[in-house]
């Protein structure tokens, strides 16, 4: 697979916060003249949110499924100087520098469960992509996907990876699998696991995943808080999905039996 270019814009308009999402991201209009949902550095889970939203999505578009490009955006600091409101105020404060900015999908709707249209191989894929992501936000409650244009669009995988807040057990979710998946909110539909697992296999080479891992800014990568060094990040994260392709056997019997 060629390697993925992610674009880098400058932020050029702070248009409207989305006041549905907790970490308060942002519509904006960009340099390049699109608009983008912002997602922000200085919000609640800081960096670590941006790179799984990152990792998750290019694995998702990697995979065959529909994702707003992503792209980085530079936000400097006049923004908070004119912003009234102290909350946002204080958001672009923290949030000067490199952010992560997904194409805005205009008069795109919330999937619905009740009522929106996702055929099985691509429920089945999702489903997938989250076992391997370790995400525990795509459920009713919170479902994350979009309806475009007809079609079933992948945003907001910021609640992924979470192994990565705590580095001193990472290593303890590497024989972990995801038991989570009985509350995913595509699992009824997801009656396509075993082809859908080997169309990720044959997707997900080691070239690819590596590709993806070494695009995350290595500014996000650095945090006082943290004791692992940017390239043993990397590698973790790395680690993690092998593991996580290796057992995808036992991935889709879990979804299977919850299903």
């Amino acid at each position: 697979m060629s390697d993925i270019d992610i674009r880098t814009a400058d932020v050029i308009k702070y248009i409207t916060p989305l006041r549905e999402g907790g970490s308060l991201p942002a519509i904006i209009e960009a340099s390049d003249d699109f608009l983008y949902v912002l997602k922000f550095r200085g919000a609640g889970q800081g960096t670590k949110a941006l790179i799984a939203e990152f990792i998750g999505g290019e694995l998702a578009r990697a995979i065959g499924l529909k994702v707003p490009e992503l792209v980085f955006l530079n936000l400097d600091d006049s923004f908070s100087k004119t912003e009234p409101d102290e909350e946002i105020q204080d958001l672009l404060k923290f949030s000067v520098g490199l952010n992560l900015g997904l194409h805005y999908l205009s008069s795109s709707i919330t999937f619905d469960p009740l009522v929106s249209v996702a055929d099985a191989m691509t429920s089945s894929k999702i489903v997938l992509l989250d076992s391997i992501i370790s995400n525990i936000d795509r459920t009713v409650k919170n479902t994350n996907l979009l309806n475009w244009n007809n079609e079933l669009w992948v945003i907001d995988n910021g609640a992924s990876f979470y192994f990565h807040h705590n580095w001193s057990t990472w290593k303890n979710h590497l024989t972990r699998t995801f038991p989570l998946i009985k509350d995913h909110v595509l699992l009824e539909r997801a009656s396509q696991l075993n082809e859908a697992s080997q169309q990720i296999i044959a997707t997900l080479d080691q070239n690819t995943i590596e590709d993806i891992i070494y695009k995350i800014p290595e500014d996000w990568l650095i945090n006082e808080s943290d004791s692992f060094t940017p390239d043993q990040m990397r590698k973790a994260y790395i680690e993690y999905l092998n593991s996580r392709l290796s057992k995808i056997d036992t991935l889709v019997k879990e979804a299977e039996d919850a299903r």
